[in-house]
C-alpha cells in the first residue's frame, strides 16, 4: 500500500501526541476550506441527479466542452487502465506513486521517466502522464511542449494524460480548453484548491467517447448529491476563486522564504506546496513530527514537501520548530 500525506491518525499514535494538537502540513491541501453551502434535505434524500448544474459549472470553470465527475481523481487514475489494451506507459517521475502503481496493475509495462528522457522514449510509449504542475517537485511544463507530446503520441493510437491536480492557481497553463481532442485526457481535482479533499469529487475532461467508456466503468451515482450541490456552489464562486489563489500565491512564497531563511533553499514548489531536496530530511521530518508539525517525507530521493501553514500561529509554530531545529543539530 502506497504511503500518502494527511495520515495524522497514525502520525498521533506513533508520536503519542493528540490529533488536536498537530500542524498538519503534509498534504498540499489549500489550508482555508470554501464555506459549505446549506444542502438541501432533498439532496440527502434523494438519488442524484446528472443534469443539476454540476457538470455546467465545472466545464466553465476549466473552460472545458465536456467532463466526467467521479468521487476523486484518484478514482479515474485507477479507472483509465481499464480503457486500453496493455501496452507500454509512460510516467514523467518523480511524481504522484499512484499513477504508475495504477497501470502497472492492470498488466501495462511501465517506464518511469525523467523529463529530458520523454523525446527519446515517447515513440516507444502507447500512453505518456504527466502531472502539470507536478507533486511534488512543482515542475511546470508549457501547454505547447505537452501538446506536441499529445500529438505525437495520438498518430499512433496513444494517448497523453495530464493530472492538474494542482493547476487552479495557474489556470493559463491547463490543458482543459484542448481536452476535446482525441487521445488528451485531463484529469482535474476539485478538493486542493478548495481546501476541501473531503468531499471526494473530481473531473475527466476528455472527448466524448473516451468520457462515455469511463462513465460505463465509473457506474451510476458515483457523486453524491450533497457533493454535487457543494461542488457547484464552490465552481460558481468566482470572488472567492480571486481571493483564494492570491492567498494561496502569497503563502507559498512567505513559506518558500520561511525555509530559505533557515538554510533550506526549496528546489521546486507551486501555490500549495514546498519541495525540499536535503540529507537530513528522514531527520528532520522525525523532529517535526515530535513537536507535532506533519510533513510529506519521501524516502526514495531523500525530499520533502511542505504544505502552506493558514494561520498566523501557525506559521509562529513552524518558524519556532526550525531554531529549535536548529539548536539541536548544531
Amino acid at each position: 500500500m502506497l504511503e500518502h500525506g494527511g495520515r495524522l491518525r497514525k502520525a498521533a499514535l506513533e508520536y503519542g501526541i493528540a490529533e488536536a494538537d498537530w500542524l498538519d502540513l503534509s498534504s498540499g491541501l489549500a489550508p482555508w476550506p470554501f464555506p459549505v453551502p446549506d444542502i438541501p434535505l432533498r439532496a440527502w434524500a434523494r438519488l442524484p441527479e446528472t443534469d443539476d448544474g454540476l457538470e455546467q459549472a465545472a466545464c466553465e470553470y476549466y473552460g472545458a466542452a465536456q467532463v466526467l465527475p467521479v468521487a476523486g481523481s484518484q478514482m479515474a487514475i485507477q479507472l483509465l487502465p481499464r480503457l486500453r489494451r496493455v501496452g507500454k506507459v509512460g510516467v514523467l517521475s518523480p511524481c504522484y506513486a499512484e499513477h504508475a502503481e495504477a497501470w502497472r496493475r492492470s498488466g501495462y509495462i511501465v517506464r518511469e521517466v525523467l523529463e529530458q528522457e520523454v523525446d527519446f522514449f515517447l515513440d516507444s510509449l502507447d500512453v505518456l502522464v504527466v502531472v502539470n504542475p507536478n507533486n511534488p517537485t512543482g515542475l511546470s511544463l508549457t501547454p505547447s511542449r505537452l501538446l506536441d507530446w499529445h500529438s505525437r503520441l495520438a498518430q499512433r493510437g496513444g494517448w497523453l494524460v495530464v493530472d492538474e491536480a494542482f493547476m487552479d492557481n495557474t489556470p493559463h497553463l491547463s490543458l482543459a480548453p484542448c481536452a476535446h481532442q482525441v487521445g488528451l485526457v485531463v484529469l482535474r481535482s476539485f478538493g486542493k484548491f478548495f481546501g476541501l479533499a473531503g468531499v471526494r469529487l473530481g473531473f475527466v475532461l476528455a472527448e466524448r467517447k473516451l468520457l462515455k467508456l469511463l462513465a460505463e466503468q465509473v457506474g451510476p451515482w458515483a457523486v453524491s448529491g450533497p457533493t454535487r450541490v457543494l461542488g457547484q456552489a464552490c465552481l460558481q464562486d468566482t470572488e472567492g476563486h480571486a481571493r483564494q489563489r492570491v492567498r494561496a500565491e502569497e503563502a507559498s512564497e512567505r513559506l518558500a522564504a520561511l525555509l530559505e531563511k533557515h538554510g533550506y533553499k526549496p528546489q521546486g514548489g507551486c501555490a500549495l506546496f514546498q519541495w525540499l531536496t536535503t540529507e537530513r530530511a528522514e531527520a528532520l521530518h522525525d523532529f517535526m513530527a515530535r513537536h507535532g508539525i506533519l510533513l510529506r517525507l519521501f524516502t526514495h530521493n531523500s525530499s520533502l514537501r511542505f504544505g502552506l501553514p493558514g494561520e498566523e500561529a501557525d506559521w509562529a509554530r513552524l518558524d519556532q520548530a526550525f531554531d529549535a531545529y536548529a539548536k539541536e543539530t548544531r
